[in-house]
């Protein structure tokens, strides 16, 4: 059940947090590794940044500047492509499926806690020999007329961040940002790079192969593609895409990044951990095609039929069908430079890199990994989020290949362990998968006998330990907001699956917690866009400017699925659950 309200001043969340607290906004490396017998509720660790909770007199209050509360990207008009124009706020909505709201709440409550969740960002790197772009006749998530711009658009969703005022709810200042997976889109050593520099801060140049000129599908002279400083009249040209001389050359221009004015984690994603996001790793020929001289960018209509449902259908885990075609089809590859930094990387290279000092950032150091990460290859572990709350993030990848997700038994029995360990404090579990998208079953390559667990299994074992307050994830590309009931309501939860910043409407999420005093916490969901202007102007090829079109692009994308914002009650939200 849910209602529609125009207030913009509130908070809840789940568990215990004593009043008059301070809320944890970085946690000391022991806590990565989830492997002390530290208490949840303990004090902060030594240099740990803390943020006030309100105080006497409303000194935090709540904004809502800079969110969806406020504005949101509208494209008025009919069919054809249409422009970016700032629209109406989209309104927050009570949901008590879970519990009841009770009066006056709004003026007992205390703020626990204010993170921001970035998700699918899909870093991507358009020319490498790897991309299956031909598929896009199959799937829109193929190629995307928007991704050359993925790195200024990722850019400027961290400014967005920089500039919030606090939490619209409860004007707590936001503590960290939690990015849940598919942080790059190609398991790509340059992808890893961009991303790294893109949060913690520095210089980017989203250019590979030839440094000096682009060498992707979109001069390729085929019509599939937006040719966008051409006069081919291609698919989307057919569809209104405009003609943008020097768009390309912009693209592949260096951007700046401020990096993140407040620490920040990162949870794994698919196509974090798999060559195309779907198959198994470790692969030579896959390794040795994408840093080489070949890039296939057409295939017949029923080859590519038949290609990507195997991919769909989970047929093809270990790439045998992919790398058949691409022998088939050499021949009519485009010759292209080769570039090793295109190399696929390990597990431990990818936390090896969150390690390095030159992506700190703001912390913490590892930005939620560990030596022991390092030294073991897991990719899961437990950090603060807030005073009394523990943050879990999972690795929900089968590295046995395919783009849904599942647990190994190993992992199932650490969560186990966790969420006993934390029984007095309040749980908010991140992954990349949601429920719903786990349920591949395929053996992990390095671990053949262990048993594999789908989504089902996850959500009963949460509904086990009334800790857990939320588990918050990505993948789907869409806001859906899920009440996971029991009938024990100190054991139900919810599910927070918030959209992409690759596809419209490219958004992250602020999440606030907040004690209200009356046996229920509050969970605030709300919307934000990147900090890009609503309006584009296609002669302006600014950094500003093509995050901006990148999100105009996204909306006018031919063949994208309508939907992904969700319904009212899977935007701004506020999640009312019970006490354990």
């Amino acid at each position: 059940m849910s209602r529609t309200t125009h207030a913009t001043s509130r908070i809840d969340r789940r568990t215990l947090l004593l009043a008059g607290g301070t809320a944890v906004a970085a946690s000391a490396a022991g806590w990565g590794a989830g492997t002390g017998p530290r208490s949840a509720t303990a004090a902060p660790p030594a240099g740990v940044h803390t943020a006030s909770r309100r105080l006497p007199g409303g000194t935090n209050r709540p904004v809502g500047t800079g969110t969806t509360l406020e504005a949101a990207s509208a494209f008025p008009g009919g069919t054809g492509y249409r422009r970016m124009r700032p629209g109406p706020a989209w309104p927050a909505v009570v949901r008590t499926d879970l519990a009841d709201a009770g009066g006056g709440r709004d003026a007992r409550r205390t703020p626990l806690g204010c993170f921001v969740q970035f998700t699918d960002l899909h870093v991507v790197d358009v020319q490498s020999p790897l991309r299956y772009e031909y598929l896009r006749e199959q799937t829109a998530s193929a190629w995307r007329p928007q991704e050359a711009l993925s790195v200024a658009g990722a850019v400027a969703l961290v400014e967005r961040v920089n500039a919030l005022r606090g939490g619209p709810n409860t004007g707590l200042p936001v503590s960290f940002v939690m990015t849940t997976g598919d942080n790059t889109d190609n398991n790509s050593s340059i992808e890893l790079d961009w991303f790294l520099t893109v949060m913690s801060g520095g210089r980017i140049t989203p250019n590979s192969g030839d440094p000096r000129s682009y060498e992707g599908v979109q001069d390729s002279g085929l019509e599939l593609y937006w040719h966008p400083g051409s006069g081919l009249r291609d698919t989307d040209k057919r569809a209104g895409f405009p003609r943008i001389d020097g768009f390309l050359d912009a693209a592949l221009r260096t951007v700046h990044s401020p990096g993140l004015s407040v620490p920040w984690y990162s949870t794994v994603g698919n196509h974090d951990r798999l060559p195309g996001g779907c198959y198994a790793a470790g692969d030579p020929v896959l390794a040795g095609f994408v840093t080489g001289s070949r890039k296939l960018e057409s295939l017949p209509g029923p080859e590519g039929a038949a290609l990507w449902k195997a991919v769909r259908k989970g047929r093809d885990p270990q790439g045998e069908i992919f790398k058949d075609v691409l022998r088939r089809y050499a021949g009519r590859m485009r010759t292209v430079t080769p570039d090793e930094r295109r190399a696929p990387y390990t597990p431990k290279e990818y936390v090896a890199r969150h390690l390095q000092e030159r992506w700190a950032g703001k912390g913490p150091a590892g930005h939620g990994y560990t030596a022991a990460n390092l030294e073991t290859g897991r990719m899961y572990y437990t950090f603060a989020v807030a005073e009394g709350v523990v943050g879990v993030s999972l690795d929900t990848t089968d590295a046995g290949g395919h783009y849904e997700g599942s647990l190994g038994t190993a992992q199932l029995r650490w969560l186990e362990r966790t969420l006993e360990r934390h029984a007095d404090a309040s749980v908010i579990v991140f992954s990349h998968h949601t429920s719903t998208t786990m349920r591949n079953l395929h053996p992990d390559p390095a671990r053949p006998g262990e048993t594999r667990h789908g989504g089902d299994e996850v959500v009963a074992l949460l509904h086990e330990h009334p800790c857990v307050a939320a588990w918050i994830n990505g993948h789907s590309h869409r806001n859906r907001i899920t009440p996971h009931r029991h009938p024990d309501a100190a054991r139900s939860f919810w599910e927070i699956s918030t959209a992409s910043h690759i596809d419209d409407p490219q958004l992250a999420r602020v999440v606030e917690l907040a004690d209200n005093h009356d046996g229920t916490l509050s969970l605030f969901t709300t919307l934000i866009e990147s900090a890009a202007p609503y309006r584009t102007d296609f002669g302006d090829l600014s950094q500003t400017g093509l995050a901006a079109l990148y999100r105009e692009l996204a909306h006018n994308a031919p063949g994208a699925r309508p939907g992904k914002a969700g319904e009212p009650g899977d935007r701004n939200t506020e999640l009312l659950l019970k006490k354990p």
